[in-house]
């Protein structure tokens, strides 16, 4: 059996990754803040998946010592480590001139070095292995700058950079590295947004497209998925 870890898995684009992977004989390990939306979506999973071992842990990635944790009790549960998804992200809009102070500071946190700190615990165990596919959930916003990207646009970018440096480092070591930069997206960061229907894709085209990847032959990786609204960005 298969195992992954998939973090900000409780809603949006990290649920469907997670109930994908799921569906197609993986075990999980998720975190998230809220211990109600945890154990939410494990007892539905464990009903609907009961071949998988589901681990649910409290954790806030923004607190480096909570990624470290988190990682150590996955580590001492699953033997292996096949697919890491970096998903935990926070979106605020914003002008860079006048976004509040710490805005910047308080993104990159969870949106950069979360990943950036969950990534190098759990490399060792891929090494060990010489094998491990790591997704990192970009955005658009890590490709062209917009108005009122702010801080948030900054994150991206600098989740963009990580991810092609990391997948230099470690080709020699037969792991990949996909970087995920999906345009408007159905998630709580979209509520009330009243778009046309339509206008917005489904967390779905994103966890297929996480799927699609993970199905390539070892010598076979997808390094950069871009996936926009059919008639656009937003």
């Amino acid at each position: 059996m298969p195992f992954a870890i998939i973090t900000g898995a409780t809603q949006g684009i990290g649920k469907a990754i997670a109930e994908t992977l799921l569906s197609n004989g993986f075990s999980i390990a998720i975190c998230a803040r809220s211990a109600q939306d945890l154990e939410k979506v494990k007892a539905t999973w464990a009903s609907r998946y009961p071949q998988a071992e589901i681990i649910a842990l409290k954790a806030d990635l923004s607190n480096k010592e909570e990624v470290f944790s988190f990682a150590r009790s996955v580590l001492d549960q699953f033997p292996a480590i096949d697919v890491l998804v970096n998903n935990a992200g926070l979106y605020f809009p914003g002008a860079l001139a006048n976004e509040p102070e710490g805005q910047l500071e308080e993104l990159m946190k969870v949106n950069l070095y979360s990943a950036y700190h969950l990534t190098r615990a759990i490399l060792p165990a891929m090494k060990e292995q010489q094998k491990g596919h790591i997704f990192n959930i970009c955005s658009v916003a890590s490709l062209k700058a917009y108005p009122n990207g702010g801080a948030y646009s900054i994150t991206k970018y600098a989740l963009l950079g990580f991810s092609d440096n990391l997948r230099e480092e470690l080709k020699p070591e037969n792991i990949k590295v996909t970087a995920i930069c999906p345009g408007a997206t159905n998630s709580r960061s979209w509520e009330g947004s009243n778009l046309p229907a339509g206008r917005i894709m489904e967390a779905n085209d994103v966890a297929t497209m996480v799927w699609a990847s993970c199905q390539l032959s070892p010598q076979a990786n997808v390094e950069t998925i871009v996936i926009r609204p059919q008639k656009g960005d937003i």
